[in-house]
């Protein structure tokens, strides 16, 4: 199994204790967050960008793990910047990680269509 982050830079960045189980439960479901976005692809120990990127998603599980957008109990108020619910990951984050394993993203120039079935292309060019 890869191992993402230790528990104790779990709990230096959360600036909480983490028991054991819940350093257990946050890496298990980041791994298979991040797994489940890009498979296989992530090396032990991982790429370069995967450790804070990792972090970043198992502290905010943490943080709110019910996705709650704001609280308030009389005349304190607290609101969250990030309300998901569950291991989502953003956009800005599948992009990171996709970066970081070697996945290309965005438009590419992949045409898997059958020769036979593809459109001939002709570029244009001024004379």
């Amino acid at each position: 199994m890869t191992t993402l982050f230790l528990a104790a830079e779990l709990t230096a960045y959360r600036q909480v204790p983490t028991s054991t189980e819940t350093y257990d439960l946050a890496h298990e479901l980041t791994l298979d967050a991040l797994q489940g976005e890009v498979g296989d692809r992530i090396t032990d120990p991982p790429q370069p960008g995967i450790k804070s990127l990792a972090l970043s998603v198992a502290a905010r599980l943490l943080t709110n793990p019910g996705g709650v957008r704001s609280e308030s109990a009389g005349g304190m108020a607290i609101s969250y910047a990030d309300a998901q619910t569950g291991v989502i990951l953003t956009e800005d984050e599948r992009r990171r990680l996709r970066r970081s394993v070697g996945i290309a993203s965005g438009a590419g120039m992949l045409d898997i269509a059958p020769e036979d079935i593809a459109p001939p292309v002709r570029v244009w060019r001024a004379l």
